[in-house]
């Protein structure tokens, strides 16, 4: 189940929003195998000069076009799957238009118990909610 955090600049239309969450999604599913409604993504639009988003020495440039990708999920797939999800992501968004080198990806691991759905219970550790296959 992760939980997916997009942040993009200003200027972009619902259905590009929309498009872009969905692409993410779609890799998600693809390489992790999760469920089609573990649908959680936070989109937040920025005013022009919010995003900062460098070459960080790799020689290119980014542009206004920018996607800034937070995925928080718990710990336990390997090196290579994370290679193939930001691999799959790449793909998905260039096919809403966005460049490879526009396309920036944090990945956050944490644990079963570091999760709450909502009633102030860890469905994970409760029993509630199955913990999810790596």
């Amino acid at each position: 189940m992760p939980l997916v955090r997009i942040d993009v600049n200003d200027g972009r239309s619902a259905e590009e929003l929309q498009r872009l969450s969905r692409g993410v999604h779609d890799a998600i599913l693809a390489e992790y195998g999760i469920p089609e409604r573990d649908y959680f993504h936070i989109l937040t639009e920025h005013p022009q000069g919010q995003i900062f988003a460098q070459d960080a020495g790799l020689g290119f440039e980014r542009t206004g076009g920018v996607v800034m990708i937070q995925i928080f999920t718990q710990a336990g797939r390997t090196q290579k799957a994370k290679q193939r999800l930001f691999a799959a992501v790449a793909e998905k968004l260039s096919g809403v238009g966005v460049a490879g080198e526009d396309v920036f990806i944090g990945y956050v691991e944490n644990t079963a118990g570091d999760w709450s759905f909502g009633f102030g219970r860890a469905q994970y550790v409760t029993g509630e909610l199955a913990v999810p296959r790596k």
